[in-house]
């Protein structure tokens, strides 16, 4: 093997070994605020023990006699007013977590928020979110 041909291959080797050392992107991405008014509906749940004193996605501890909840993708940080359908109660929740991971659900609130809408009984609701607040400054999810 000649000098030249061995020069290609450890650059070829070396190109291929690299390419896969770049900067590993984690799963904590930016997003985008939503704007005020934004709205969605869909079915909320709620959560408490055994996530209680555990470490929310945000990095707070989780305290569910607080006004929280998870939601997919608006950003940590993010005030939503919750509005149940089924009785028009509302709640407002600040984004600290993510979830929730059931298909079909929108957002999990605190066993406080839930508690507000008159959720812990039926465990589920069909509800409206609007932003009403969004972060100060976008925090990484």
């Amino acid at each position: 093997m000649t000098l030249r041909c061995l020069l290609v291959c450890c650059i070829v080797a070396a190109s291929f070994a690299l390419s896969s050392c770049g900067v590993k992107k984690n799963s904590r991405t930016s997003v985008p605020p939503a704007p005020i008014g934004h709205s969605e509906e869909g079915i909320a749940s709620w959560y408490g023990h055994p996530y209680h004193g555990r470490r929310a996605a945000n990095g707070e501890i989780y305290d569910m006699e607080k006004m929280t909840a998870a939601h997919k993708t608006l950003p940590f940080e993010t005030w939503v007013r919750v509005k149940n359908l089924s009785n028009k109660k509302t709640c407002e929740v600040r984004i600290t977590d993510r979830g929730p991971f059931v298909a079909g659900r929108i957002i999990d609130l605190s066993h406080a928020a839930a508690q507000a809408i008159d959720l812990i009984g039926p465990g589920t609701a069909k509800v409206k979110l609007t932003v009403i607040k969004p972060p100060k400054k976008v925090k990484r999810s």
